[in-house]
């Protein structure tokens, strides 16, 4: 299934504290090093936000060297203070084998923490998981309930994937029907492949 995402997410502010505002305008005008700098006070400090945005800069390499491993420290204290986008980031390193041994179990548990708060992408992941059987017994039903929970958010490649076990009838009865509603979803958002699928089931009458 060519459906989920490993895309590690843009830093994230919050609208109060003057100095992470201005980390990120800093480092949106390409002043990394007073990003940086502002970052590390913060993150010294236990602050989980900028914990996380350093681990971006080291992730991609954004005014430093693209350190995998000092990406992974980040994040994980981030994580550990229930970060989501952390979780979902280091979910990503343990699936993808970025700094770390490849781990799909590992990958698991940190998709389930930040799906478990409402992260969407941790959510298409999961079910992605559990549908190919990665890091956890194959379960089509469980996989369903995560991409469910992530369609309803919005996300584009759940959306996708819902319409895919339902062609399929992977964990539920095959309909054609649902399957054309998602291939829509998707379309509407700009998904390529679900508008051509929807067009082929609207083609074949469904």
């Amino acid at each position: 299934m060519k459906k989920v995402i490993f895309i590690l997410g843009l830093l994230i502010t919050i609208s109060f504290g003057a100095t992470l505002e201005e980390a990120t305008i800093a480092y949106n005008k390409g002043d990394y090093q007073t990003s940086k700098t502002i970052f590390e006070d913060l993150a010294s400090k236990g602050d989980a936000t900028a914990q996380y945005n350093l681990g971006v800069m080291y992730d991609f390499g954004k005014g430093v060297k693209q350190d995998y491993f000092k990406a992974k420290e980040w994040y994980e204290k981030a994580a550990n203070q229930g970060h989501a986008s952390a979780q979902y980031n280091l979910g990503n390193m343990y699936s993808n084998g970025n700094g770390v041994k490849q781990d799909y179990f590992k990958a698991k548990e940190w998709y389930e923490k930040a799906a478990n708060q409402g992260d969407a992408r941790a959510q298409n992941n999961l079910g992605a998981m559990y549908e190919l059987g990665k890091g956890v017994k194959q379960d089509y039903l469980k996989a369903i309930e995560w991409f469910e929970k992530a369609a309803n958010q919005g996300h584009v490649n759940a959306q996708y994937n819902l319409g895919i076990m339902y062609v399929k009838g992977y964990g539920v009865k095959q309909d054609y029907l649902k399957a054309k509603e998602y291939f829509g979803k998707a379309c509407d958002n700009k998904d390529q492949d679900a508008c051509r699928n929807y067009k082929i089931l609207n083609q074949q009458g469904y």
